[in-house]
């Protein structure tokens, strides 16, 4: 699907003229890392789209990292809200996903019936929150780490991706991620040009960062899930994101990890269902 100057591949699911729904994964899934919940929104008579974003599995890799821009990220959703033909959609994002969920909330407004966003705080609070917390600075050398052109992706690949399963087991519950899964985001890690594409929305964001003038505040209604057991940012971040809301909702998943979505599908897809009907019916 032609959007916004790039072709992303997208898994689209549930009645044609039911309400829509984009699902945006984060790093470093894809599409299927919504798998758990597109049949229960479908069945609930949402129209589900879950776009691999770009640099990711079967959707474009433009080259450089200034076509990773977070704006251009948000502009890709409105592109795939404009192909279905609608004024809005329900956005619902996990880990970068969520990120670029902020982003089209506070810059289009007007397209967003509902924004729902899984473990991860607005941009604008992340960037503020780094430079006072030194821990939260030590969770997050990794994006440092990322900044180094090419090696991170030669290292990440080393042993058929061991180094990125590795990562991904040690943020889950044991078991979480089985290795027929596995051998699925093996299989779109290894698409020709994917890693550096994926690592180029770090680059962007931290050499051209977005600006949020003339505010960062989020109009439209926004649910945050939030699993206390994540491993790379600190629970504080999520309240203080509710403060740029106009309508805010902040659900705790006490003791489940970065991978609410996966950990904990049925209370993620009530939750989520429960935040997309009641502002249907209104």
């Amino acid at each position: 699907m032609l959007v916004n100057g790039v072709n992303l591949h997208v898994v689209q699911a549930g009645p044609v003229d039911g309400p829509l729904v984009i699902l945006l994964h984060g790093f470093p899934e894809f599409w299927y890392g919504w798998r758990r919940q597109i049949a229960a929104l479908a069945a609930a008579g949402f129209c589900v789209w879950v776009p691999d974003q770009r640099g990711y599995n079967r959707s474009d890799k433009p080259p450089g990292r200034d076509a990773y821009r977070l704006d251009l990220l948000a502009a890709d959703v409105i592109g795939l809200i404009d192909a279905a033909g609608r004024e809005q959609a329900h956005i619902v994002g996990h880990d970068w996903g969520a990120a670029v969920t902020w982003r089209v909330a506070n810059r289009h407004p007007q397209r967003v019936a509902t924004a729902s966003v899984l473990n991860v705080p607005h941009p604008f609070i992340m960037a503020k929150y780094l430079r006072h917390s030194l821990r939260q600075a030590l969770r997050s050398t990794y994006i440092a780490f990322f900044q180094i052109p090419t090696f991170p992706e030669w290292l990440l690949a080393q042993d058929g991706w061991q180094p990125m399963v590795e990562a991904l087991r040690s943020t889950a519950p044991a078991g979480l991620f089985s290795p027929a899964e596995m051998e699925a985001y093996r299989d779109a890690w290894s698409q020709p040009g994917s890693m550096t594409a994926m690592l180029n929305w770090y680059r962007a964001f931290v050499q051209r960062p977005p600006s949020w003038s003339p505010s960062p505040r989020v109009k439209p209604p926004l649910l945050m899930l939030w699993g206390t057991h994540d491993t790379a940012l600190e629970r504080d971040l999520a309240p203080l994101s509710m403060e740029l809301c106009d309508h805010g909702r902040l659900h705790f998943l006490e003791g489940a990890s970065h991978w609410v979505q996966h950990e904990r599908p049925a209370e993620v897809n009530r939750l989520l269902l429960e935040h997309l009907s009641a502002q249907h019916q209104q």
